[in-house]
């Protein structure tokens, strides 16, 4: 189903990080501050998160100039860029732990590395596609494309600064080069404009419109 409105959306991603000073740095160097939110947190977690910041750029010199740019800023690189069936592509961990993807779908250049992002997506890990799906359209959101209990992809809002995708989380491990087994917070909180909540894979959502005032502790990246 291919649709571009939704009545519900993701309005606003905040990563909680230890330091929110130094997350602000290494993401402003990376080239997404104007995509995610940051907010001092100390919940416990341990190994993979269940989520990915993935983002779709112009060309494979696009992709090693992001890539390359995180790691000055501080990220471990976890897949070196490579070429695979769908194009080409790496992961680096910042700083605080946040798995990022880069990734285009041309295997070669039609011109010169930019700075620009086609697209952020955040893809969160579920243990069941369907399921995960059928409870967001109950909670509102418009299915945008669907590939059966693998991947599903929601509509975003013009004023959407990143889209939602959901896939396998044991497939988006192994995607990323990380074991699938992790433990407390996924230290991400999604803004909603249909309220808060929590999905049925523990990920929060918090009322919130994009780029909202922050609140005291909390910081918008800019």
């Amino acid at each position: 189903m291919e649709t571009t409105a939704s009545t519900t959306s993701l309005a606003s991603v905040t990563l909680e990080v230890t330091d929110v000073e130094a997350a602000r740095l290494f993401y402003a160097a990376f080239g997404v501050d104007q995509h995610i939110r940051l907010r001092e947190s100390g919940a416990h977690s341990t190994g993979f998160r269940g989520f990915t910041l993935a983002l779709t750029v112009s060309g494979p010199a696009t992709v090693d100039s992001f890539l390359s740019a995180a790691v000055d800023a501080g990220a471990t690189v976890l897949k070196p860029a490579a070429k695979s069936l769908w194009g080409y592509g790496g992961v680096v961990q910042a700083p605080d732990g946040t798995l990022c993807k880069v990734a285009t779908s041309a295997k070669k250049d039609t011109g010169p590395a930019t700075r620009e992002i086609d697209e952020v997506v955040l893809l969160l890990g579920v243990e069941d596609v369907k399921a995960s799906k059928q409870y967001y359209v109950g909670r509102g959101l418009t299915v945008a494309r669907s590939f059966g209990g693998k991947y599903a992809e929601f509509a975003a809002a013009d004023s959407s600064p990143v889209k939602l995708a959901l896939y396998k989380r044991r497939g988006l491990a192994k995607d990323l080069g990380v074991p699938a087994d992790g433990t407390g917070s996924h230290r991400v909180v999604l803004g909603s404009t249909a309220g808060a909540f929590t999905d049925p894979d523990g990920f929060a959502w918090e009322a919130a419109t994009r780029f909202d005032a922050a609140a005291s502790g909390e910081s918008a990246v800019s």
